[in-house]
């Protein structure tokens, strides 16, 4: 007798568990769960010319705003150019405005074959020859004065340092890294979606966005709103850093999901829990942010 009522418990704790998995599955069925990584763009800050570097005003970690100056390299031979530039372009100034006067005076002697029709030619070529110096006069001061700008390296946008190559006293070639810039903007999850849910997604829907870390104020992972911005039209095998072994030989699609509040919590190649209701339909209004 009790051994039936031992094989009845256990039958209903087996029923019981199955009605709350099969419960789960359903209230769980409308949500697309994946797991990917942070990615963020960085761009190599370069001299556009050769030089010797003077300073470099920041360090790993330090962060920057479009324009900042981040480092100069020995300007002198440029600015010297510069200014010669310049004195050319007065230079040839004085003799193009010398060279029109001559022609304004003279070009009417010309109708009534005061002068010869030879000296009227040697006038207005003086003129056009003189003309065509100056102007370039002007296209070597404005490359002169561009080869100057170019000594020194600006930020060109928001974000964080994260690598130092060079140091002061290095001589560096154009295109040379001197710094490492992790832009602030745009931040994006590399997921992969699973092919059986790939006609569930589309462009535009609404992700939330779960990190590891425990936010201290509320006691729960920090999250934050995205969308899918890109799904790749190409299937792959699953990278194997993604998926256990016994899903690595599936065929999935990569997506990008992007991070619309981006703070200073997120970081390059952080892992993330990505959630994405199948039944949002509507296109997130943050998606005109710069991608």
């Amino acid at each position: 007798m009790k051994k039936k009522i031992i094989v009845l418990l256990v039958l209903v704790l087996i029923i019981t568990a199955t009605w709350l998995v099969v419960k789960k599955e359903q209230k769980n069925s409308d949500e697309l769960t994946l797991f990917g990584n942070i990615e963020i763009r960085q761009v190599d800050l370069s001299f556009q010319v050769n030089g010797k570097i003077i300073e470099m005003f920041k360090e790993e970690g330090d962060s920057v705003k479009p324009g900042d100056i981040v480092a100069i390299i020995d300007d002198r031979d440029y600015k010297a150019n510069y200014e010669k530039s310049i004195a050319e372009v007065s230079r040839t100034l004085a003799v193009s405005e010398n060279a029109q006067s001559i022609f304004s005076r003279q070009i009417p002697l010309c109708s009534d074959n005061t002068i010869s029709q030879q000296e009227c030619d040697n006038i207005t070529n003086q003129r056009n020859e003189s003309q065509a110096a100056y102007e370039t006069a002007l296209a070597s001061r404005d490359y002169a004065k561009n080869q100057l700008d170019y000594s020194k390296i600006y930020a060109p946008a928001e974000g964080i340092i994260t690598t130092r190559v060079q140091e002061p006293g290095a001589v560096v070639n154009s295109g040379q890294a001197v710094y490492t810039l992790s832009k602030s903007r745009p931040v994006w999850i590399r997921t992969y979606v699973p092919e059986t849910n790939l006609g569930n997604i589309k462009y535009g829907m609404k992700a939330t966005v779960l990190t590891d870390s425990i936010d201290p104020k509320t006691g729960k992972r920090r999250e934050y709103v995205g969308w899918v911005g890109y799904i790749s039209p190409v299937a792959e095998f699953t990278p194997k850093t993604v998926q256990t072994e016994d899903l690595r030989t599936d065929l999935v699609y990569r997506i990008r999901v992007y991070v619309y509040e981006v703070d200073e919590f997120l970081r390059q190649g952080m892992p993330t829990t990505v959630k994405i209701n199948l039944h949002e339909q509507e296109i997130n209004e943050h998606m005109d942010i710069q991608q």
